[in-house]
């Protein structure tokens, strides 16, 4: 059965041949783009373009952002994740950063180019999917996916990004195919299915949501065949690394470790404290010497992650129980099941806002469903107000999601687009930057920055190419968080350790190879950055003591830089 029968069959609206129609509804990318599209896209770039320089010179996160740079770079040296490092996520995201950083150098500007390319697949991928609702929808649900994800989480070619783009341009072009005929329905169909096995080998976590969004079109379309032979050639990197890593040790890495062991040391309440807020990362920006900029009528901020919680957790679900009340009302309709597989989607990544429920997650585990909120409200408002123009519709959606945000999260959303922005047009200060032989990477504090800069200096001038480096915690023993962009400057050593990502119950557990690291190394940098770090999970527990010993009976001090922030 053809594509166009079973819309038929399905209560689709099936246009004419004639009418240019949108491409997740089966329409072609005009050589010759209409007027609207190309103001539409150009607003969205220009609304990205505007704090792209602050991003590209703001602080960094120094364990997350620094193991992507590390770890393809690790992998281009011949070790193998899992097996010679600590990876919680598939191995997609770093294949890809393998062959990236052999192309266009292994710098911090090529990472974060990669992740603004990461965070322009889920921008348009949203514009892609809202586009069967007009251009300006589509331009009201990108820009809102563009505040929740652009500026709160920074340019860092981090793997849950690139995941959702690809989960969501696998639901655009599976949608797609229900829209054309003949060899399309085919060709479709396997990229959509391609592109869910590449997010599932960025993010297995994100099989729920593939899940449900992919069984949901299926059951529709029954062109199962074509995008499960799509699925199995996206997985192709998880045959690689099974084959490098075993069975074994990509089960422990990938499903015990990071759903098991690491869950206790950074789960964080749900919902939030009302009183405070959890996340100590979290706490440290809102702390009333970094706080940023921001006149306006707000919560607090712990008041905002509290009830931004609860809109997440009741918009996850009230989106595709909205569309199924909007087809029992009247019918299935292209958009329908376009926002109804989209609201699936969402709906499976909840659980990334709901087990650490700060603001990066809490953005990351609702992207998909904000997207989408607008369609929903912009029907419904054709319901309630059916003598409405669309133009005054969309004005009535656009202000709604704006003061929406305005109101629930504006120091998660606006702020940080506002922050960065001031950082591009030179009115506030970026990082702090630290940089050797061209590599560099920007600190939020002066003092950090300052020891960083000298520890990295001494240690360039003692070490030798070849020699083993560990960086970690002043206290081994609570393994909480690590700088592992020391590891970066430093890329004719050799990294000493399993753990160049450090995390409570898994670098500190009893038993754990750590202090064997700790032994077979030449250096080691050990901060005191995070020594006040508290959050009410299993964190705070104090773990093994033996690699504090071996620091202890096998090093010597060579350099304590601004009381002991730093030590070489």
């Amino acid at each position: 059965m053809t594509a166009r029968a079973l819309a038929a069959q399905y209560s689709l609206c099936v246009p004419a041949r004639d009418v240019p129609q949108p491409f997740v509804l089966g329409g072609t990318l005009r050589t010759r783009p209409c007027r609207a599209g190309v103001l539409s896209i150009g607003a969205l770039l220009m609304m990205i373009a505007v704090p792209l320089r602050g991003l590209f010179r703001s602080t960094g996160s120094s364990m997350e952002e620094g193991f992507m740079l590390v770890f393809p770079k690790r992998m281009l040296a011949g070790a193998v994740p899992n097996v010679d490092f600590l990876h919680l996520y598939g191995p997609g995201s770093l294949h890809v950063l393998e062959i990236w950083y052999s192309v266009f150098g292994y710098t911090l500007e090529a990472e974060r180019a990669f992740g603004l390319l990461q965070h322009l697949g889920l921008i348009f991928a949203a514009y892609a999917l809202a586009r069967c609702f007009g251009h300006r929808m589509a331009v009201i649900s990108a820009a809102l996916v563009t505040l929740l994800v652009l500026t709160p989480t920074g340019l860092s070619a981090l793997a849950w990004e690139g995941g959702m783009a690809f989960a969501m341009w696998s639901v655009v072009f599976a949608l797609r195919a229900t829209h054309v005929v003949g060899r399309s329905v085919v060709t479709n169909a396997a990229v959509g299915g391609l592109l869910a096995g590449l997010a599932l080998t960025y993010r297995p976590d994100l099989v729920i949501a593939i899940a449900l969004a992919h069984g949901w079109l299926l059951w529709r379309s029954r062109a199962w065949k074509f995008l499960a032979g799509g699925f199995v050639v996206g997985l192709t990197s998880f045959y690689v690394h099974l084959a490098h890593a075993g069975f074994g040790a990509t089960w422990r890495g990938i499903v015990v470790d990071p759903l098991i062991n690491l869950r206790p040391g950074r789960e964080l309440p749900h919902p939030p404290t009302f009183s405070r807020v959890d996340g100590s990362l979290q706490a440290l920006v809102e702390g009333p010497a970094d706080r940023p900029w921001w006149k306006f009528p707000a919560m607090l901020a712990q008041h905002q992650l509290f009830v931004w919680f609860f809109v997440v957790f009741v918009a996850a679900f009230a989106v595709p129980m909205m569309v199924w009340l909007l087809a029992r009302r009247s019918g299935w309709t292209p958009q329908r099941v376009a926002m109804s597989a989209a609201g699936l989607l969402g709906l499976g990544m909840l659980p990334q806002a709901f087990q650490r429920p700060d603001s990066t997650h809490l953005a990351w585990g609702s992207a998909v469903t904000f997207a989408v909120l607008p369609l929903v409200v912009y029907e419904w408002t054709a319901i309630v107000r059916p003598a409405w123009k669309p133009v005054r519709k969309e004005t009535v959606v656009a202000v709604l999601v704006a003061a929406t945000l305005f109101i629930v999260c504006p120091f998660y959303t606006y702020r940080t687009y506002l922050l960065s922005t001031r950082i591009s047009l030179g009115n506030k200060q970026g990082g702090f930057e630290v940089s050797r032989d061209g590599r560099r990477f920007y600190w939020g504090n002066h003092d950090v920055a300052t020891a960083s800069q000298v520890a990295v200096d001494d240690l360039a001038a003692q070490m030798t190419p070849g020699q083993r480096l560990l960086v970690g915690p002043a206290d081994l023993s609570r393994t909480i968080y690590t700088d592992s962009i020391y590891y970066y400057y430093f890329p004719e050593l050799i990294p000493a350790t399993y753990y160049i990502e450090m995390d409570p119950g898994l670098a500190d557990k009893q038993g754990s190879r750590l202090a064997s690291d700790v032994e077979s190394a030449d250096w080691l940098i050990l901060t005191n950055l995070w020594t006040g770090w508290w959050e009410p999970n299993a964190s705070s527990i104090f773990g093994s003591d033996a690699p504090n010993q071996v620091v202890a009976q096998h090093f010597c001090l060579v350099g304590n830089y601004q009381n002991a922030l730093v030590m070489l």
